[in-house]
């Protein structure tokens, strides 16, 4: 009678402790699923941004992931400089603008290159012969397999005067370099050794 009763309380000390796994077991996989939504809550809230629309109501748009839209942001990069860049026209002031804001977006080799064609009379013939310059990108194709980052950019460039039209094919390439955002490079790339590989007449259509 001895030997049973503590066989039973053996097997009630046993089953007290399965017990016991059990609930901390319970317990624990409740607090990781709770720990995990609300990780995963609050990443959700963070790809979320709330705008103000015009000082009334709170409008919700949802942000991504900056790494996404880098092939972009570059693209649209070496679009706006050779833009800058290649758009001219008769006015001293405003080339000077235009070739600041260009510098702002690349390193010294675009300054050598405009230093070159100043040098050469370029700009003095543009402003003398009232002539405008202005540039078309066809493509950006850049690689991203390797940094810094390749890019070659094909583009057509018209000189118009008062005589004709000179339309170019222009090909350039230069390497992106991730840099800083900042007003004057919102995109956050710096261009490097910028080249043009080829600038030569199309065609001249009279006016």
């Amino acid at each position: 009678m001895e030997f049973k009763t503590l066989r039973n309380i053996e097997n009630s000390f046993r089953q007290i402790r399965l017990y016991a796994i059990v609930f901390a077991v319970l317990c624990l996989s409740v607090v990781g699923f709770s720990l995990w939504k609300s990780y995963s809550f609050v990443d959700e809230q963070r790809q979320k941004i709330y705008v103000l629309d015009n000082g009334k109501s709170l409008m919700l748009a949802l942000s991504q992931d900056a790494s996404i839209n880098r092939p972009v942001e570059a693209r649209e990069h070496v679009r706006r400089f050779h833009e800058l860049f290649f758009t001219l026209a008769p006015d001293k002031n405003a080339i000077e603008s235009n070739m600041s804001r260009a510098f702002n977006l690349a390193d010294k080799s675009a300054f050598d290159y405009y230093k070159d064609l100043s040098e050469k009379g370029y700009y003095s013939r543009i402003i003398s012969g009232n002539v405008q310059q202005r540039i078309e990108v066809d493509s950006v194709v850049c690689n991203f397999d390797t940094y810094p980052y390749a890019v070659r950019t094909y583009a057509k460039q018209f000189i118009i005067r008062s005589s004709n039209v000179t339309r170019r094919n222009l090909i350039t390439s230069c390497y992106l370099v991730n840099s800083v955002r900042s007003d004057n490079n919102p995109q956050g790339f710096n261009i490097e050794k910028f080249a043009v590989i080829e600038n030569r007449d199309i065609e001249v259509i009279e006016r």
